[in-house]
Parts: C-alpha cells; structure tokens; sequence
C-alpha cells in the first residue's frame, strides 16, 4: 500500500477526503443536538487544504482564545483528531448544557468538565461515522481540552503536523442554534493511514 502526502493530494483524494468530512461533521452536529435536548442547524462544512501558517488566521487570528479538544487516534487509523471552538462559543454550548448561563471570563471546574464532554461527544461522533464508512476500527485516547490563544493551542500539535508535510485538512462548521457558533476540525491521520482511508473506499493509490 502507498504512501501519500497532501502535498500530492490529487482533486479525486481530496473529493473523498471532503466528502468524509461533510458526513463527519452532520454526525456531530446530530450528536450536539441530542445532548443539547434542541434543534441544531449546521452550514455545508468549508473543507481545505491549507499550509500549517494559515490556520490560526482562518481561524480568526492566532491570539483569539479558543477551546481545544485534543484526542490520539489509534486502530487501523492512526494519528490524532483537534476540534476548536470559540470561547464564547464553548461558554454558550457549556450554558445551555448545563441550563444555566456562563458568567464571568473564566470557565468553573464543572463547566470544565462538560466542555470536555461536549468535545468528546462531537469528536467521537465524527469519528465514528469515519470508522462507519470505511469499516476501519478507530480507537479515541481521553480528550485533552485546553483553553488558550490559538496560536498556543496550534502548536501542541505541529510535529504531527510537520511529518505530513506543510499542508493540514481543515473541516470549518457554523451550528446555529439561537447563536453561531464556529466549529473547527482538524484531522491529523499519518500517511499510511491515508492510504488506508482511501483504499478502504475503493481508491487505489
């Protein structure tokens, strides 16, 4: 089986890759909604290929404060899947979760916690429909969850980051409940699990 970089990424991978991360991020919007007890919109998920400097920009800047859902990604996958969310975003999520508002700038060791829950419930649902539709069996590690500027979470990563070359896949997702929020997935799959991504769909590389 090959190896393939994004660098190489031809417009038939990256057609796939897009199509995977639309259907991840309708799951986990789904999945946002059933734990949230409330109707949850989502817009078409904008899915790129950018270099590694852009990311904090597209995201609003490398100083804008976000929460950070970190997970390892083991199995027949393997590498490691981030979602980021605005920290009003994350507040607002938290508050409705709870039936209470978010006050203050901070967040309290038990809106901590489901924050951490809601980042493990919307990656984990994106994850599962990706095992689903490949039939590759994708193990999660416990979510790491930090809030910091993006440029600070951004960088926990970048030696993943830096071994698949200077290109990331980005999956952007507004969910609109009486609010946008700005959803970020970032999939961090090694190269030969990209192959097997690809292979198990029936494209030979």
């Amino acid at each position: 089986m090959g190896e393939i970089s994004l660098e190489e990424m031809s417009n038939e991978y990256f057609d796939v890759l897009k199509e995977l991360g639309n259907i991840g991020a309708g799951n986990a919007t789904t999945a946002l909604a059933q734990m949230m007890q409330c109707k949850v919109d989502m817009a078409v998920p904008q899915v790129r290929l950018l270099e590694f400097k852009e990311l904090g920009e597209t995201m609003g800047g490398e100083e804008l404060v976000m929460a950070g859902i970190y997970l390892a990604i083991e199995g027949d996958i393997t590498g490691s899947i981030m979602f980021l969310l605005e920290k009003q975003a994350a507040k607002h999520l938290v508050g409705k979760l709870m039936g209470v508002e978010s006050e203050g700038d901070d967040f309290t060791e038990m809106e901590f916690s489901a924050l951490k829950e809601v980042g493990n419930i919307i990656t984990g649902a994106y994850l599962n429909s990706l095992s689903s539709i490949t039939n590759l069996a994708v193990y999660p590690s416990v979510p790491d969850l930090t809030v910091d500027m993006a440029g600070a979470i951004l960088s926990v990563p970048a030696i993943q980051f830096g071994a698949l070359g200077d290109r990331i896949l980005l999956i952007q997702t507004q969910f609109f409940d009486e609010m946008v929020l700005d959803g970020y997935f970032i999939l961090i799959p090694d190269l030969e699990s990209y192959g097997r991504i690809l292979s198990a769909l029936g494209i030979s590389i």
